[in-house]
């Protein structure tokens, strides 16, 4: 087998195939050919079958698209032969036009037209004038095409023979004046039909893609014709410069379009640019030009005509923001900005730009134009840096780091560096980089030698600034970052030689670990070089391991949890990846520190630290092998004690230092699976859900080593006997560690199974069970001629089989959901059952469980009857009616239609039980509740459901009935229990509705549960009557029996049931959530009939509609909170495939609903069924779905039309009928700002929020007082983010002034004017107590500000005129105000002003001689001087 390989050859060569794993096969979709063409093939092909016309016919007869590849690449070696005789005859002619009309009919991303490419780009040079004809002929034919729908491929087909292939940029350039025609016809067409389209979003979305590749091809085009200039003519009338026009046109009008994707305003603003330059004469003149435009002050008498006609939209004074924005991108992405060719010009362009760009920042809300925003700003840095390069003294003067522009630039870092959107903050640290290198080039080179780092004022003081920022600030790691690059770690420690124990001390907050450990890298890779090259031998390691690895040893030793956790996971391992040799410095420290301090169960102690160390040092691969760690660096018996410690983490790190390795088929040691089982006698049954998490992954880590090592020792044993006489082999036999092996797996299995016993706790069966499941997952079943070391199946009897059975009985449903899992995993073969008997009592408990009054028992019963299913394990009689259905099956797939007939019988035989259910319970709620509930078989309905693949039913003609009597039934149960859930007060069915058809049927309920005399039914239970008593099994005795006996033994015993109201509720709202998520499920999973008469589809449109009324009016009229949170869920389900549907009805629906809700908050009428308590009830939710399933890459139309209307009703009004809306608006406000699913496209809209919040606090109506605190709350978690600590102002929940005005503009003049009213009211000359109700909101907001060193003075929005009002504040009577107000004080006094401003306030104290003062004025004032004094 590896004749002539050396020993060492062979075996890399093994565990080289070892560790590649197979590749996906590539899909290629074969080539086609017209019918004409391969006629053509068959009369010009030759007998022998060597010529080209033979290898392309052979080619395309083929179905394999790789088999055809190989036959593409002989095309060129075929045609170098056939140059040789010096003729191009008719017949390759032929073939090269066939090849063209062949590329061009493959689609983009079909690999086969890159390889075809590839190929005629190699053509002999003979052949490339024929080949050039041959496909302009054909890419004519492809541009004459008139159907609007081919325009993408002809498009895509442009933009292929433009990118790297040389043969078609030719034949495009031949017909450049036919391709821009045909761009411009296909822009416009489009265009119109993306318009007549409005509403359809599916539709809309293709149009509006190939709008954007139509634009995109056509910049491609202007870049990539070379010379373009002069390939079109210079007279106006020539067909090509009408074509540039026209198009020119089109992207001018696409720009200002704001109701196409951004994405397509975006390019057509390189566009845009990128014409004017082609097009415009001369170019000295093009930079003042587009500065005019940009700076809204075009002379349009100094234009030429035909850019007047064309951009006359950017010629107006009133050009939207997304424009000025766009064009700003093409200018700084489509000029050469190289060297500065564009001269003083274009300097003065570059300062425009930047200042437009300014001003937008300070106008701009949406956050995808904050987005833009900030890319172009780095883009425009960018451009900076290349204009300095070569730029005249007076820009340098504009952009050093003193300069106006970069302390702009400075003051957007500092307001966006905290931004929520990732991407934003990714954009500040760039701009951040590119300021110093800006700075560094506006630097003369003879100043900058003469002169050093203290000597540069703005590096110095921009270091001390971010030095003195507090460590919660996430921007500062970054920026941090960019200053060691630019002026090394040296300079950063001489001013803060404790700075990595600094940074370090913050790591136990896991949102700035990353950052924090991030810089902590830069900081010593940075030092580590710099000391290295400073040294002359090896003793600089030793300052390198003072600064960076001894506090790290402290955090390991003496921090607290999680910073030792987070210290573990992020900073460890990049320091041993930079200095692999510290791992035997620390271990050393560390052995002597284990001796004194083992640790506790409240801490890691010296011996947890060096766990951690040498584990991460393993799973890094700075360990080679784990006998050589045991027997260097930590003996044995340290390895059991840490095994076993009392700390938690300690134990995990052990078993990781034993499981993880960096090589997967790194062979486990007998000493490691000693170690291993020794750990699982003791550690099964952690009560810590995490630390049981951790155990189950590094076990299977541990188990797919064991799986992926064995391979390669099959593989050593089977060439083991063809090189017996090789001395180099290992000492030990491959076939003894399989042995090994397979005893370590039965061993565990053997102790997990132990841990299954009856009564056995939930942490213990959750990590047996999860343990045994990545056993049968990591070790499959084999196919093949594959060996695999171990089978869980070899290791389960009949007793194992009913122990996993018994785990269904757990009122855990974790418990159940694992044993489910695994028993599918395991082999037919294991589930044996002996006969019929058994069989149906199994299925029996199944079914009783399903109508227990116990929730758990009816979760019980689906995993049960799902595992029948899928098993094909159903009792005889049950597939008697289903028979026929199964013959006519015949040999397809047999387990999916397996499965699929028998989920078709259960549902069946549920929906009957199901059916006689409802009847009893539309007679008698009460009896229901007690004997029957309602909710069980819906459950187990909807359970057998979702397991199967309902796209592709085979039995579609049975499923269709079915899934009509689902619905009906649905409906049905529905209407059973929605008068209890739908009642004004349905936890004690107070009958307040005013609607006589629903008091009629509370009442009736009411009949049945409450007493004539008394209201006790509340909290006691009632006996029912003798002639209202029925008989339950006793499933109690049943259950246990399932894994056991597979048999129902339970004894039927007369008994009365005990009834309360809180039973009959339960009963309601689980039903009703439970048909919420069926008739949810039957949306998402079930085919739609794309056209009435059509039978692919199982949902007609109707039902759909019907599904949606359904939920419209149960969200809207429910008012228990469990019934419509769930009818939410289902609802969403619902929302998400109209949205999808093709049908534009369907697609139509939610935005109709939503306007007729809206409608009936806004008309106020006393008979609407809208329930204003309850916060709203379901009306939130109801408005929340139908808002979030919005299309996120649209314009979000429907979110922005809602918030304005709900944010006019929010609004205090003097109509006391509106008060309800106000109600209304305020409550669906505070839900929709609380859904992370509308991520930052909700941020323009806090500030009104905002605004609504605080002015309702003062409405005299208390329910939208309450309404508006809880919206304030919302708003608060929004602005602040999520409260992580125990402290209220805590700084991680707050923000600098400048960052919260600069975000939230709106407010400023809101809350001046707010806090302006509230100080004038505050202290009344009578002293009476005047409390303004705006002051508590007001001094909130303001008190989570802070002050920044960063904040500077480029902001327009200034903080001293709140000052004035905040200390009047300070004043007030109520002790809690006047302590608010001295916190509000803080962020708005500037470092600088501290001293005066504390001269201020003890100015404002009473003299001794002053005979009237008060209390709360001095308390008020040395309160706010106290506060400052800290700063």
């Amino acid at each position: 087998m590896f004749v002539g390989v050396s020993q060492k050859g062979w075996l890399l060569l093994i565990l080289f195939k070892m560790g590649v794993k197979k590749k996906k096969e590539m899909q290629v979709t074969a080539l086609t050919i017209c019918h004409q063409d391969l006629e053509t093939l068959r009369s010009l092909a030759d007998v022998e079958g060597k010529n080209l016309a033979s290898l392309l016919l052979h080619c395309v007869r083929l179905t394999d698209g790789v088999s055809q590849i190989h036959y593409v690449k002989q095309i060129v070696p075929l045609l170098e032969k056939a140059d040789k005789n010096g003729a191009c005859d008719p017949t390759i002619r032929s073939c090269l036009d066939i090849l063209a009309g062949i590329y061009l009919s493959l689609s983009v991303k079909n690999p086969l037209k890159k390889v075809l490419a590839s190929s005629l780009d190699g053509l002999p040079e003979f052949f490339l004038t024929e080949a050039i004809q041959s496909f302009t002929s054909r890419l004519q034919e492809e541009l004459n095409t008139t159907h609007l729908y081919s325009y993408r491929k002809v498009t895509d087909n442009i933009s292929s023979c433009m990118e790297n292939f040389d043969l078609g940029r030719a034949g495009v350039n031949n017909l450049l004046k036919n391709v821009l025609h045909f761009l411009q016809k296909s822009l416009i067409e489009i265009s119109e039909e993306n318009r007549k389209f409005a509403g359809n979003h599916i539709v809309q979305t293709q149009l509006m893609n190939d709008l954007l590749v139509g634009t995109r091809v056509s910049v491609m085009l202007v870049q990539k014709i070379q010379d373009f200039q002069r390939i079109h003519l210079k007279t106006s009338g020539s067909p090509t410069w009408q074509s540039m026009c026209g198009l020119l046109s089109i992207f001018t009008k696409f720009l200002s379009d704001d109701d196409l994707l951004q994405t397509i305003q975006s390019t057509s603003g390189l566009a845009v640019i990128l014409f004017i330059k082609a097009m415009f004469h001369p170019p000295e003149k093009i930079p003042d030009l587009i500065s005019s435009l940009l700076l809204r002050s075009v002379d349009c008498t100094s234009i030429p005509d035909w850019f007047l006609n064309c951009c006359r939209s950017l010629c107006c004074t009133d050009v939207s923001q997304s424009t000025l924005l766009f064009l700003c991108q093409g200018t700084l992405t489509m000029l050469d900005w190289q060297n500065g060719n564009m001269g003083l010009s274009g300097e003065a362009l570059l300062l425009n730009i930047v200042h437009v760009l300014f001003t937008l920042s300070s106008q701009i809300k949406e956050s995808t134009l904050e987005l833009f925003l900030s890319r172009i700003l780095a883009s425009w840095t960018n451009s900076a840096i290349h204009v300095l390069e070569s730029s005249s003294p007076s820009l340098k003067d504009s952009l050093n780091g003193n300069s106006s522009v970069v302390g702009r630039l400075l003051e957007y870092v500092y307001t966006h560096w905290e931004h929520p959107l990732d991407a934003l903050r990714h954009q500040t640290k760039i701009i951040f980089r590119n300021i110093l290198q800006m700075h560094q080039l506006t630097k003369e080179k003879s100043d900058s030698e003469a002169s050093g780092l203290a000597a540069d004022r703005f590096i110095c003081d921009l270091t001390e600034s971010l030095l003195r920022l507090e460590w919660h600030v996430k921007g500062k790691y970054a920026c941090l970052g960019c200053l060691v690059d630019y002026i090394g770690i040296g300079h950063i420690l001489a001013l803060a030689k404790t700075i990595p124990s600094q940074i370090l001390e913050v790591m136990g907050d896991q949102s700035l670990v990353p950052y924090a450990s991030d810089l902590l890298e830069t900081m010593f890779r940075n030092h580590k070089s710099h000391l290295k090259s400073q040294a002359v031998d090896s003793t600089w390691i030793d300052e390198w391991h003072e600064t960076w690895v001894s506090p790290l040893l402290f955090i390991l030793c003496e921090g607290n949890l999680d910073q030792k956790s987070y210290v573990i996971d992020y900073y460890l391992p990049k320091l041993l990846n930079c200095s692999p040799e510290s791992l035997s410095y620390m271990v050393k420290i560390l052995q002597t520190s284990a001796d004194a301090k083992t640790g506790s169960y409240n801490s890691r102690g010296a011996l947890g630290a060096l766990m951690a160390c040498l584990r991460t040092a393993r799973a890094h691969g700075h360990l080679q092998s784990a006998t050589d760690a045991w027997r260097n660096l930590v003996s044995s018996a340290r390895i059991k004690q840490g095994l076993i410690h009392q700390h938690c983490q300690v134990r995990i790190d052990t078993l990781g230092l034993l499981c993880e390795s960096n090589r997967s088929t790194e062979i486990v040691s007998m000493e490691e699976m000693q170690w291993i089982q020794f750990f699982i006698t003791y550690n099964l049954n952690s009560q810590s859900p995490g630390v049981r998490q951790q155990i189950c992954s590094l076990l299977k880590k541990l188990f797919c080593r064991i799986q992926e090592s064995s391979q390669v020792l099959y593989k050593l044993e089977q060439s083991r006997s063809k090189h017996e006489s090789d001395n180099e082999l290992p000492k030990q036999h491959p076939s003894i560690s399989l042995q090994q092996y397979k005893n370590f797996m039965s061993s565990i299995c053997n102790r997990l199974f132990e841990a299954l016993f009856p009564g056995s706790s939930y942490p213990t069966r959750f990590s047996a069970l999860t343990i045994l499941g990545s056993i049968a997952e990591v070790f499959p079943v084999p196919e093949g001629q594959v060996q695999t070391v171990y089978q869980l199946s070899h290791d389960i009897d009949v007793g194992r089989f009913q122990t996993l059975m018994e785990c269904f009985t757990s009122t855990f449903e974790e418990v159940k959901i694992l044993a489910f899992d695994l028993l599918m995993k395991l082999p037919k073969t294991v589930v044996q059952f002996q006969d019929s008997e058994k069989l149906q009592g199994l299925f029996q408990a199944a079914l009783e469980l399903s109508s227990s009054t116990k929730p758990y028992d009816c979760v019980t019963a689906s995993y049960l009857l799902n595992f029948l299913i899928w098993q094909d394990a159903l009792p005889s009689s049950l597939s008697a009616s289903l028979q026929t259905q199964q013959a006519v099956c015949g040999d397809g797939d047999k387990s999916a239609i397996v499965v699929e007939r028998n989920t078709l019988m259960v549902i069946k035989c549920l929906l009957e039980n199901l059916e006689e259910e409802v009847s009893l319970a539309e007679n008698s709620l009460l009896q229901a509740a007690a004997s029957f509930p309602l909710y069980g078989r819906v459950h187990c309905i909807t359970g057998a459901l979702q397991r199967l693949s309902l796209n592709s039913l085979r039995l579609v003609s049975e499923w269709r009935p079915v899934v009509e009597k689902l619905l009906l039934m649905s409906y049905r149960l529905s209407a059973v229990v929605s008068p209890v859930i739908q009642s004004s007060s349905p936890e004690g069915l107070i009958p307040m509705d005013t609607d006589s058809e629903s008091a009629s049927r509370l009442q009736t309920i009411l009949s049945e549960i409450q007493p004539r005399d008394t209201n006790d039914y509340f909290t006691q239970a009632k006996i029912l009557k003798e002639r209202d008593s029925f008989d339950l099994e006793d499933l109690n005795a049943s259950v246990p029996n399932i894994g056991a006996s597979a048999e129902i033994k339970g004894s039927k015993e007369r008994k009365t049931c005990d009834v309360t109201a809180q039973m009959v509720l339960v009963c309601c709202w689980r039903s009703m959530k439970e048909v919420a998520l069926l008739l949810g499920t039957l949306c998402q999973l079930l085919p739609m009939q794309s056209l009435p008469e059509s039978s692919n589809g199982l949902l007609t449109v109707e039902q759909v509609k019907e599904i949606g009324d359904y939920f419209k009016q149960h969200l809207l009229q429910s008012r228990h909170r469990g019934a419509f949170e769930l009818a939410y869920t289902g609802f969403v389900k619902l929302t998400e495939i109209l949205n999808r549907c093709p049908s534009v009805s369907l697609q139509k629906l939610p935005e109709q609903w939503l306007w007729d809700v809206l409608e009936e908050i806004k008309c106020s009428d006393p008979s609407s069924k809208l329930c204003a308590t309850r916060r709203s009830a379901g009306i939130p939710f109801y408005i929340q779905a139908l808002l979030a399933s919005e299309p996120k890459k649209g314009k979000m139309d429907l979110l922005k039309i809602t918030m304005k209307e709900l944010i006019t009703l929010a609004g205090p009004t003097d109509d006391s009928r509106s008060t309800v809306s106000q109600v209304h608006a305020l409550n669906i406000l505070r839900a929709l700002f609380r859904d992370t699913r509308l991520g930052e496209n909700i941020i323009p809209y806090v500030a009104d929020g905002a605004k609504a919040a605080i002015l309702g606090f003062t409405s005299p109506v208390w329910a939208v007082r309450n309404s508006s605190t809880l919206l304030f709350s919302t708003l608060i978690t929004r602005i602040f983010g999520v409260k992580r600590g125990k402290d209220e102002l805590s700084k991680k929940n707050r923000m600098t002034g400048s960052e919260f005005f600069s975000r939230f503009p709106e407010l400023y003049p809101f809350l001046l004017q707010q806090l302006e009213a509230v100080a004038n009211s505050v202290d009344s000359d009578t002293g009476e107590l005047n409390r303004h109700p705006s002051m508590f909101l007001l001094l909130l907001v303001l008190g989570r500000l802070y002050p920044s060193p960063m904040d500077g003075t480029y902001s327009a929005l200034s903080m001293a005129p709140f000052i004035p009002f905040i200390m009047r504040c300070g004043r007030s009577p109520v002790y809690r105000s006047r302590e608010m107000a001295a916190r509000a004080l803080v962020p708005f006094v500037m470092v600088d002003e501290i001293p005066a401003t504390i001269r201020t306030l003890l100015a404002k104290l009473p003299n001794c001689t002053d005979q009237c003062f008060r209390q709360n004025h001095i308390h008020g004032t040395l309160l706010q001087t106290h506060r400052i004094t800290l700063l």
